[in-house]
């Protein structure tokens, strides 16, 4: 799956822009300008991520990007960690069963689960792949 949202700027009257992400009605945040929004859109779909993360809670696929919206990436860990949360839920394994998998303590695929928890991108990759996965990062022109 991409970790890229489509977003919906959206100017109101007092000049704020707000932004929101169909795919996470949760997620709302706003700027002075459209830079600033999107700087902060990042913030808030990392946040939204997080706690989703945190909660067991479905994680969306992203919508296709619709003429009006702009597409905000979520941060790369954050987004490694999402995959890792998907793909240990549609293995049906436990956290303990990829514990033993990995050859580690349930606790460390606890901290790789999460969000706040700094984990070495190789990590989230090596549990992704004992899960039948593969990580793949891809760079875009801004």
């Amino acid at each position: 799956m991409r970790f890229t949202c489509p977003t919906r700027l959206q100017r109101h009257s007092d000049g704020e822009i707000v932004v929101s992400f169909r795919d996470l009605p949760e997620c709302l945040t706003s700027g002075a300008d459209e830079g600033e929004a999107l700087t902060d859109a990042a913030d808030a779909l990392e946040e939204a991520m997080a706690g989703r993360i945190n909660r067991v809670d479905t994680i969306p696929a992203p919508s296709a990007r619709l003429a009006d919206e702009q597409l905000v990436a979520v941060p790369p860990v954050t987004a490694a960690k999402a995959a890792l949360a998907l793909a240990l839920r549609d293995s049906g394994l436990t956290r303990v069963a990829l514990a033993e998998r990995l050859g580690v303590n349930e606790k460390e695929v606890r901290r790789m689960l999460d969000p706040r928890h700094g984990t070495a991108i190789g990590r989230i990759d090596m549990a992704l792949r004992a899960l039948g996965q593969e990580l793949v990062v891809e760079s875009r022109a801004a």
